[in-house]
């Protein structure tokens, strides 16, 4: 079996229907954020028609990435209490959303 899809799908059928499952979720997340928030806040104000706007749009995504990897840092490793307001698990799903955001600048898909 050549086909890594097939022969991961195959010999661990939980994680990949849980992969996907999250991936669905996730994608109903980012939807229900850029209907309250746009696609502004992400392109820091720029048209995202040259590369500097897209570089700094990537620079605005590893800032609130950097963001969630401290608060999870501080959370998880150091703090190791329940946070109040946001829960771990929110913070990994916001990591793995912007992610897929900066792939969709760098492709300049964003806000078409």
């Amino acid at each position: 079996m050549d086909n890594p899809v097939e022969f991961v799908e195959k010999n661990y059928p939980m994680t990949t229907k849980a992969f996907k499952a999250f991936q669905v979720e996730q994608y109903n997340l980012f939807c229900r954020k850029q209907m309250d928030h746009g696609p502004g806040n992400i392109a820091m104000g720029t048209t995202l028609e040259s590369d500097q706007d897209i570089n700094l749009a990537i620079q605005g995504i590893c800032v609130r990435m950097n963001d969630k990897v401290n608060r999870l840092v501080h959370l998880v490793l150091k703090q190791k209490k329940t946070p109040q307001n946001e829960s771990v698990m929110d913070s990994f799903k916001d990591l793995s959303v912007y992610g897929i955001m900066a792939q969709i600048v760098n492709e300049r898909f964003w806000g078409k």
